[in-house]
This record gives structure tokens, sequence and C-alpha cells, in this order.
């Protein structure tokens, strides 16, 4: 099954995991369940549907901001397969942190009050 990108792409996830990601996990039938898994909590962090005809909705900043949600949620899954690929099992607990703490931060923005407003979605 070919991977079809709704709100984060192949190239995004790839990005964001590093040039040493294993290419074992690094499959398509992965990316849909990683963008699977990213779409469906942002969806309930949201408390809005992130379906395809939804996401046509979204005015760009906030796709941009989500794509990223979900392109770092990704990577720290695709280095969690195998962090045996990284130079160090140091330098893949580092980029997961680092993915980890933008992600908070981009959940905190994504909770504020009127964001859906902002969204252009309420």
């Amino acid at each position: 099954m070919a991977y079809v990108a709704n709100i984060v792409t192949v190239a995004e996830m790839q990005f964001y995991a590093g040039e040493n990601v294993d290419a074992t996990g690094d499959a398509d039938a992965n990316h849909t369940i990683l963008q699977d898994h990213a779409e469906a909590y942002l969806s309930c962090l949201l408390k809005y549907e992130l379906s395809a005809a939804n996401w046509a909705l979204l005015n760009a900043t906030t796709k941009i901001i989500i794509t990223e949600w979900a392109a770092r949620y990704a990577a720290t899954q695709l280095i969690l397969y195998n962090p045996a690929e990284y130079s160090t099992i140091v330098e893949a607990e580092d980029m997961v942190n680092v993915h980890l703490f933008r992600m908070r931060q981009i959940e905190k923005l994504l909770e504020a009050d009127g964001v859906l407003h902002f969204m252009g979605v309420d």
C-alpha cells in the first residue's frame, strides 16, 4: 500500500528523523500508521477532526504547525524503532528529547483559547 499524505509527508518525517534512521522501520506502511496516530492525537487535542476534507479548510499557518508536530512525532517513533543506527544511543536520545520538547511547545499553542478561531474553523 502506497503512502498517501494528509497532514505530513514522508520527506518531513525523514528530515526530522535524521540521516541515520533505520531503513526497515522507514517504510510506507509505517508512515501511514504514524500519520494516522498523529492525526488522531491532534484531532483529540484540538477537538476538531483533521480529515482530508477538514484539512483543506485550515489556514496555511495552522497547517505548518500541525505538520511540524506530526513530522516530529513520526521522527521520534522512527528513531526509537532502531536507535542502534545512530552514532550513539545518546545521540538518538538527544534527538528524541529535542522533538518531545518542541512537540510540547506546539501542543501548548494548539490548546490555547481561541485557537479554532485562529485556525479559521469556528
